[in-house]
């Protein structure tokens, strides 16, 4: 699969804010997102200059090779019927992309050599090869040194956001009770359990059952003189195989099942602890609660930043 290197940077500063939203959370429902306006048509035949920011043009090339990398990372082709609102959310960040690389420069954000040797190693190492990246290089009629020269230019976008945003972004411990109090953060019944599985094909015959059964009844003698399980942590209702949960939730502590038959094969399960449902305290999701409010402030806060450049700025979109 060919990846465009030109922006694998654009869309990890713009796209990628909030990757790290990952709070343990049951929010409250969310309302059903606003109807979204009709996007203006883009032109089948795109000219070669699609879009001016400050006088710094934004070429046919540069958004088609964008739309080609959302389309790799998406595993699909844009839908005829998308292709209007894609295109143009696609120049959009292209747009914010230019302005925040041109504030980076009147800045004069500074960017270390080792800086950009161990970014542009992330990047090469998502390759499959050196190859298929000196490959991609050539497709892109790009040499090794503009290359580094897109990751300095992405080094300094993240710097100059990290200087504007280093303070607004930041989490009070009254944000933090707010979420809390706002949100559910309840814990099901939970059991810790090791287990023994000797699988069995869905569509054996009953011989080979027979003989599955056979070898797990061995074991589970074994077991019952001290043979090891392997761990598999705590777990909740729901998220195992029906006869595989009701014999673990019907044991105590301590105590090993008899054989237990699913649709995988033949278990042997023992529980070692059970803990009861319970809402979970402030103190062991604080971290996670800072960690999604503080990516949640730095995608509203670098948003605003964007739009402030915008309104100071000349944009002239041509399609």
């Amino acid at each position: 699969m060919v990846r465009t290197i030109r922006f694998l940077t654009v869309f990890a500063i713009l796209a990628g804010v909030t990757a790290n939203a990952a709070v343990a959370r049951q929010s409250a429902p969310q309302a059903p997102p606003p109807t979204e306006a009709a996007a203006k048509p883009v032109p089948a035949e795109l000219p070669e200059v699609v879009a001016r920011v400050n006088g710094e043009a934004i070429n046919k090339a540069d958004l088609q090779s964008a739309v080609t990398q959302l389309e790799s990372r998406a595993g699909r082709t844009v839908p005829p019927d998308q292709r209007d609102r894609v295109f143009r959310g696609v120049l959009d960040q292209l747009i914010a992309y230019r302005l925040l690389a041109q504030e980076s420069v009147t800045r004069n954000i500074a960017v270390s050599d080792g800086d950009v040797d161990a970014r542009a190693a992330e990047i090469r190492k998502q390759f499959p090869s050196d190859q298929v990246f000196q490959q991609t290089l050539e497709q892109q009629h790009m040499t090794e040194a503009e290359f580094r020269d897109d990751v300095r230019q992405g080094l300094r976008i993240t710097g100059l956001i990290d200087a504007e945003l280093s303070t607004r972004a930041a989490v009070t411990p009254e944000q933090v009770n707010q979420f809390y109090t706002s949100n559910s953060f309840q814990q099901g019944e939970r059991v810790r359990a090791s287990h023994i599985l000797i699988a069995v094909p869905e569509n054996a015959d009953a011989a080979t059952k027979e003989a599955a059964r056979a070898k797990a009844t061995e074991i589970l003698n074994q077991v019952k003189g001290g043979a090891d399980f392997g761990d598999l942590d705590y777990f909740e209702r729901g998220q195992m195989v029906g006869p595989f949960e009701e014999a673990a939730f019907a044991l105590a502590p301590g105590q090993t099942s008899e054989l237990v038959e699913s649709r995988f094969g033949y278990h042997i399960i023992k529980v070692v602890d059970k803990q009861a449902a319970r809402t979970i305290p402030l103190e062991e999701v604080r971290g996670r609660i800072e960690e999604y409010l503080r990516d949640q402030n730095r995608e509203q806060q670098t948003q605003v930043f964007i739009d402030a450049l915008r309104t100071k700025a000349q944009i002239e979109i041509l399609i």
